[in-house]
């Protein structure tokens, strides 16, 4: 099995992506750890977007994220300033939370409201039963608040 795998796509502003793990090989769980975002058209003068990822039950709005919810694992803010040459990007990430179920990915383009590009990388790791019994429950209850 690879150790690591990239899903990457394209999502409207304000719209949500099912990030899909079922499927997966068995006795593996996944760690995110990379999320980036980048404009999907012309760079426009000013930019601003946004996105999180979620393990819980409804999307996060990346404009408002609470770093108290557990199920949050992804959070990530670009601004860009081609006037004053400037690029920033921010982004933390959960890399201790192990991922066995679907996730939701949200963005939203503050500025020109445009689509945006998006890519996450995730390592796998391998669990003995009882973890997997144990995480897979721990995130079930998460997505079942």
């Amino acid at each position: 099995m690879r150790k690591t795998f990239v899903m990457r796509g394209q999502t409207a502003s304000g719209e949500t992506e099912i990030l899909n793990f079922s499927g997966y090989k068995p006795g593996y769980a996944y760690r995110l750890t990379e999320f980036e975002i980048f404009p999907s058209t012309g760079f426009p003068q000013t930019d601003e977007m946004a996105a999180t990822i979620t393990a819980g039950k409804t999307a996060v709005t990346p404009t408002d994220p609470n770093f108290n919810d557990d199920g949050l694992i992804g959070s990530t803010v670009l601004q860009m300033h081609t006037t004053y040459h400037s690029l920033n990007q921010l982004t933390i990430i959960n890399d201790t939370f192990l991922i066995t179920q679907n996730l939701i990915l949200m963005v939203i383009n503050t500025s020109t409201g445009t689509p945006i590009n998006w890519q996450c990388r995730f390592e796998s790791v391998k669990m003995s039963g009882p973890e997997e019994a144990a995480i897979n429950f721990k995130q079930f209850s998460i997505s079942d608040e």
